[in-house]
């Protein structure tokens, strides 16, 4: 794997990390509901749906939600570290 790759690889892992943290704070936010963020959360929490709320959006269009009982699971997070997944392995291959 060459430099180009790895640097590539390096980004796409930083961003599976940022789509990690983004999970993290949909579930704080959605199992407590009187959940109120201090200032420095929403700090936080800004740049991360920022980066991540174009793919996911995106995915969220494409990709219908899947009914659970009286629920509805969005599973575009999840698709997308699928692809992100795939994406670095295609990466790790590449010869520059």
């Amino acid at each position: 794997m060459g430099n180009i790759a790895l640097l590539i690889a390096w980004i796409i892992d930083i961003y599976m990390f940022v789509l990690i943290a983004r999970i993290v704070i949909e579930m704080i936010q959605s199992f407590s509901r009187s959940f109120s963020p201090p200032k420095w959360f929403y700090i936080i929490a800004e740049p991360i749906f920022a980066v991540t709320d174009p793919p996911v959006k995106l995915l969220r269009r494409i990709i219908p939600t899947m009914p659970l009982g009286n629920i509805r699971l969005d599973i575009s997070v999840i698709v997308l570290f699928f692809i992100l997944s795939i994406l670095r392995a295609l990466v790790t291959l590449l010869p520059f």
